[in-house]
C-alpha cells in the first residue's frame, strides 16, 4: 500500500491511511536468530514470574538448553525493556528524579470512564525480530483508547500514542504509567501537565500498582501475539488492529461483570 516511487511522500501516504511509520521502515534488527529464540523464550516465561531477576532467567534458559553467560541475559533483557518486579532501593536514577511522580491510585475509587489511564510498552516478538508495542487502557471500562507500534523505547512513541487517544477520546483526569525512562523524561511529564492531566508512577517493584495494563499484555500476548508470530511490521500492526478490535468492540471482560469494554466506555465517558 506505501510506494516510495509515488510523488506524495511516505510521511504524508502513512497519515493518509492512518499507519506509523515506524512499521513501514521496519527492518530485522541487529541479533543473531539464537539470541531472536532466547528473547521470546525470556518473553514468555516473564508473563509467569515477573519477580525473576537475571539469574533466575539464566538457570531457566540452562534448562532450556541455552548455556549463556549472565551479562548476555541482562543485555537482552534490557534490549527488551523486561525488569523483574521487586522492591529496589534506588526508585530511579538522578538524571530523572525530577521528573518522577507519586502513586495517585492507592484507594481511589474509580467510577467513570476517563477519569484514569494506564500506559505500558512491551516487548513483541516476531518471526525474524521484535518491535515495541504501546498500549493505554481506559481503567474503568479496560477499553484501550489508544495504541502504537515502534521500533524503539523512547518516550516519542509514547508521546504519540497519547496524543492520538485525546485528540480521539478528551483528556483523562489520571495517567498513570511505571517509572521507565519514556515516562521519566521532560517531554513526556511537560505533555500531561500542559495538557492539566495529573501524572501517576508505580512504585519501583511494585507489582500491583498498573496491574490493568500488565493483564492486557498477557492477553494479546498469549491469545495472538505467540500464536501468530508475524513476518514484518506491516503483518503485526494488520494483525493487532483486528486483535484490538475484537477486544475493545466483542470480548466480554470478566473485571468489568461479562460486559464488553466498549460498551461500558460509551455509557459512562466524560463529554
Amino acid at each position: 500500500m506505501i510506494d516510495s516511487d509515488e510523488q506524495l511522500s511516505v510521511r504524508s501516504q502513512c497519515e493518509l491511511l492512518g499507519l506509523n511509520r515506524s512499521g513501514i521502515y521496519y527492518n530485522t534488527v541487529g541479533e543473531s536468530s539464537e539470541n531472536l529464540k532466547i528473547m521470546r523464550l525470556l518473553d514468555e516465561y516473564f508473563i509467569d514470574h515477573p519477580t525473576y531477576g537475571v539469574l533466575q532467567m539464566q538457570d531457566y534458559l540452562r534448562d532450556e538448553g541455552y548455556r549463556i553467560n549472565e551479562k548476555r541475559v541482562r543485555r537482552l533483557l534490557r534490549k527488551m525493556g523486561i525488569m523483574a518486579i521487586y522492591p529496589q532501593r534506588n526508585l530511579s536514577k538522578l538524571l530523572h528524579a525530577k521528573y518522577v511522580h507519586p502513586y495517585l491510585l492507592r484507594g481511589l475509587p474509580i467510577v467513570r470512564a476517563n477519569q484514569v489511564w494506564a500506559i505500558d510498552i512491551t516487548y513483541i516478538p516476531m518471526a525474524k525480530g521484535f518491535m515495541y508495542l504501546t498500549a493505554i487502557i481506559d481503567v474503568y471500562s479496560r477499553y484501550i483508547v489508544g495504541w502504537g507500534l515502534s521500533n524503539t523505547l523512547n518516550a516519542d512513541a509514547s508521546i504519540k500514542v497519547l496524543k492520538t487517544a485525546i485528540l480521539t477520546h478528551g483528556k483523562p483526569e489520571i495517567v498513570n504509567s511505571d517509572q521507565g525512562a519514556q515516562f521519566t523524561c521532560e517531554k513526556w511529564v511537560n505533555l500531561l501537565k500542559d495538557n492539566q492531566i495529573r501524572i501517576s508512577m508505580d512504585g519501583r517493584g511494585r507489582a500491583l500498582d498498573n496491574i490493568y495494563i500488565e493483564r492486557f499484555w498477557r492477553t494479546v500476548k498469549r491469545d495472538y501475539v505467540y500464536l501468530n508470530p508475524a513476518d514484518d511490521g506491516w503483518e503485526l500492526y494488520e494483525g493487532l488492529k483486528t486483535f484490538f478490535n475484537e477486544y475493545n468492540y466483542k470480548k466480554h471482560h470478566q473485571g468489568i461483570n461479562r460486559q464488553i469494554p466498549y460498551d461500558v466506555y460509551n455509557i459512562k465517558a466524560v463529554a
